[in-house]
């Protein structure tokens, strides 16, 4: 794919769509609040966007996965930044939307209070949901975005049946979320972290380096598996 105006809005779209809808299943679903709506809330809404904008950018939604491509020798260094650019820009328009929502509940809002899951955002220490310290969140989130984005590059093999990226990669990211959600609250993908820890701050913002960079090893994990082992 070449970055162009359709590539660009198709990732910004993307994204925005993901962080709205996964993000969203954490803070709006209150009483119903289970790791397993949030990793279908996430898994489903990647799913849904591979169909309707694969065909237009590739549907990444996610730098992890375009630095993979990037590395890979998929996409040049320019669409690659253009991608990152774009995922970010619909990360926070996401969560700016979400904020917008919360805050105009009857009740009061408060991003900064517990009873609203953090807003959503991830975190290592006494941030993590299940106050895991920061080498087991950054192994964790290296090893899921290793296995994630292992798993979308190998959707791209000639041997891989064609229309089922769909259903393999979203499935994979439920899996994903599944394992991770009480480590870290999973991340796996840095614009998703941003997006609402932009607006978080404080300790969302201090803790965001390490969902930046552990995504970012695990996409070089991910194409050296890729390499070794994959079909090429």
């Amino acid at each position: 794919m070449k970055l162009n105006n359709s590539t660009f809005f198709a990732e910004l779209i993307g994204t925005l769509v993901l962080v709205f809808s996964g993000c969203g299943a954490v803070i709006f679903c209150g009483s119903s609040f289970t790791i397993i709506s949030i990793a279908l809330a996430f898994g489903l809404s990647l799913m849904t966007m591979i169909y309707i904008l694969g065909p237009i950018s590739g549907c990444h939604l996610n730098p992890a996965v375009s630095f993979a491509y990037f590395l890979r020798g998929k996409i040049s260094f320019v669409t690659f930044t253009g991608y990152t650019v774009a995922q970010f820009i619909g990360a926070a328009i996401a969560g700016a939307l979400l904020l917008t929502i919360c805050s105009f509940h009857t009740n009061g809002f408060d991003v900064h209070a517990i009873s609203h899951y953090a807003f959503a955002v991830n975190g290592y220490g006494i941030h993590s949901p299940a106050q895991f310290g920061l080498v087991s969140c950054f192994l964790m989130e290296t090893i899921l975005t290793s296995v994630f984005i292992w798993i979308i590059l190998g959707t791209g093999h000639a041997s891989f049946p064609r229309g089922l990226e769909g259903l393999v990669i979203g499935f994979s990211l439920i899996m994903i979320h599944l394992i991770g959600t009480q480590v870290t609250g999973t991340s796996v993908n840095p614009a998703r972290s941003f997006g609402v820890a932009l607006y978080k701050g404080g300790e969302a913002l201090h803790q965001l380096w390490l969902f930046v960079a552990a995504p970012l090893a695990g996409s070089v994990v991910a194409v050296i598996l890729d390499l070794a082992i994959g079909k090429k």
